[in-house]
């Protein structure tokens, strides 16, 4: 229905009304959460849903996609937000991710572990690799990692105050030394910080394995396996989705949930872009698996470096910075911003580049070097300094200006909405951004991120848009690097 996805009449004048049926691109935390709070709205009772994504959940091992954001062993749970809204949403979340009694709750069978996270920033901002990237209109200030870290701190001590036992498990930390002492591994990071042991970390794959075994309970949702050229429009409304094998899948609303995939289907108009972040794996021995076993989450946000305690005697290091673009010129333009606009084919568009698609591909020096960086302060053990990573990847984000994430109805197209930017901090929400995104759908977002969330550019800005930057206090290193051109690096110095 078109009064539902129209987005020409301002919100606070129309009467919502659920379509008869939505179209969800994308099986992530977003596309799936949606799904499952989609069927459990009375108002979507006769709605139909159908959800598609390039990986099969009905064939073991294929879901969710290897190359997915929302996967591998371990994402960090945190109310730890500068951001009192986000600290609020995270403790919502953090309710469910407790509850471990019966083995179909989400923090069951060893989904979620309450290890406690030590965040930290420097007194002294690490030296730029290069000119910081430039500011960018409508911005407050940038903050630095520090900034972050006290703002989260005071943050959690209010939400503390309201719960004696969750206020017992934060502690400040002033100094390096009584950050050694909270870490416990003889390694510390960062002049200043805190620890939060209500905070720790889930096993991403086995949640997301988790969250699809709810949605396909329900019975309500249909799953169709494909990947997503296009979108399909009649005049100025979108009407479905065109698969790659030809297939038309048809809708009154469709729900574009792609994470870092969402820029080459939709124009997002400098609003979000694709980044890759470097992850690295190293194997340990059940001894030192042991030693490790009581550490905390540890995040530098003045470097980015953090390191999430391991299982299953792998250890994983990684890196929260501005990451790598991938401007790709794509054979399928992306719907243009507005009907009037025609598309533009030889647009750059910042797209993932992953081992599902380049088996050999690998992280750049650069980037396995400050990896090594972190092992070395954080974990300052000689036996794994050199010892060679099991394997390396790249996260792909789909990364916003401010960090908030892109929620809202497309403004020049009906029977669009679009779910993405989760700017690499959205997993965490599993359990209820879900419910946040079907009452943004349904004209009620809640207040406090009806600014954050909404679609924010009218007109076509000038320049590429994968000129992005994600300015949130949370990210370091040097803006603007292509995927190409760290690799490029890596060959000059082989010759």
């Amino acid at each position: 229905m078109a009064t539902a996805a129209s987005s020409s009449i301002p919100p606070s004048a129309q009467q919502f009304l659920p379509p008869s049926s939505i179209l969800i691109v994308g099986s992530g935390v977003f596309g799936l959460s949606t799904a499952l709070a989609l069927v459990r709205r009375d108002a979507f009772a006769q709605t139909s849903i159908t959800v598609v994504d390039r990986s099969d959940p009905s064939q073991p091992g294929t879901f969710p996609s290897s190359d997915a954001a929302s996967v591998d062993t371990s994402r960090i749970i945190r109310a730890d937000y500068a951001d009192a809204a986000y600290t609020a949403l995270a403790d919502e979340a953090q309710a469910q991710w407790r509850k471990q009694d019966k083995p179909t709750d989400l923090g069951a069978q060893g989904r979620y572990h309450e290890a406690g996270l030590l965040l930290v920033g420097d007194d002294t901002p690490p030296a730029p690799t290069a000119a910081p990237p430039a500011s960018q209109d409508g911005l407050k200030p940038k903050l630095t990692g520090l900034d972050y870290a006290r703002m989260s701190w005071a943050n959690v001590v209010s939400l503390a105050s309201k719960d004696p036992q969750l206020a017992a498990r934060v502690r400040e930390l002033p100094s390096p030394d009584a950050i050694r002492d909270a870490l416990g591994t003889g390694g510390s990071s960062g002049s200043w910080g805190y620890i939060n042991n209500n905070s720790g970390w889930a096993n991403a794959a086995a949640s997301m394995n988790w969250l699809f075994d709810q949605v396909k309970q329900t019975g309500r949702v249909h799953f169709v396996p494909g990947t997503v050229v296009s979108l399909e429009r009649t005049g100025d409304t979108v009407t479905g989705a065109k698969l790659s094998d030809g297939r038309v899948l048809s809708a009154d609303l469709v729900v574009v949930a792609a994470g870092a995939w969402t820029g080459g289907l939709v124009d997002l108009a400098g609003q979000a872009v694709a980044t890759g972040q470097v992850l690295g794996y190293i194997d340990l021995t059940e001894e030192e698996q042991e030693k490790l076993a009581k550490m905390p989450v540890i995040l530098n946000l003045s470097t980015g470096l953090f390191i999430i305690p391991p299982t299953d005697r792998v250890l994983k290091i990684a890196r929260h910075a501005y990451g790598y673009i991938n401007p790709t010129t794509v054979t399928n333009p992306p719907l243009p911003l507005s009907p009037s606009q025609p598309p533009a084919p030889q647009t750059p568009i910042s797209l993932p580049r992953t081992a599902a698609t380049h088996p050999s591909l690998s992280i750049p020096a650069e980037a396995a070097a400050d990896l090594r960086r972190a092992l070395r302060e954080m974990i300052p053990w000689p036996a794994l300094h050199d010892r060679p990573f099991t394997k390396t990847r790249l996260c792909w984000y789909s990364d916003t200006p401010t960090g908030d994430f892109l929620i809202d109805y497309h403004p020049h197209w009906r029977g669009l909405f679009v779910a993405t930017g989760d700017s690499g901090h959205a997993f965490k929400f599993l359990p209820v951004i879900g419910d946040k995104v079907v009452d943004c759908i349904a004209r009620n977002c809640p207040a406090e991120f009806r600014e954050k969330w909404a679609w924010k550019v009218t007109e076509a800005k000038a320049g590429l848009p994968v000129n992005v930057v994600t300015e949130d206090g949370s990210r370091s290193g040097k803006a603007g690097v292509t995927l190409d051109q760290a690799l490029a690096e890596d060959s000059q110095r082989e010759v």
